[in-house]
């Protein structure tokens, strides 16, 4: 991933209203709706990788979902966002760190 593909996933935070990441450690409730049905990123805009769990600091995402995004079918947004509650709980409770 170069630092142009980086960028690029990272604009659309400045575009997005910011997802309330502290209520109760829930992000996929607190997305907005799109009228197309297309759901936003989840990225905030803090894009800094893990090099433990290899998810983005900011959204939890993996490179590969950062930079597949924008290709990705709504199916597919749903998919990767229905995992991001799992990936906070296991940072949370250390699960992923020794």
């Amino acid at each position: 991933m170069t630092r142009s593909d980086m960028d690029s996933s990272c604009r659309d935070a400045l575009s997005s209203p910011p997802i309330n990441r502290h209520s109760e450690f829930t992000m996929t409730a607190d997305l907005p709706t799109s009228p197309s049905d297309d759901p936003p990123s989840p990225c905030i805009g803090v894009c800094v990788m893990n090099t433990q769990t290899q998810w983005c600091e900011g959204c939890f995402r993996t490179l590969e979902e950062i930079a597949g995004w924008w290709d990705y079918s709504p199916r597919q947004k749903l998919a990767v966002i229905a995992q991001l509650d799992g990936r906070l709980a296991r940072i949370m409770d250390g699960a992923d760190f020794d």
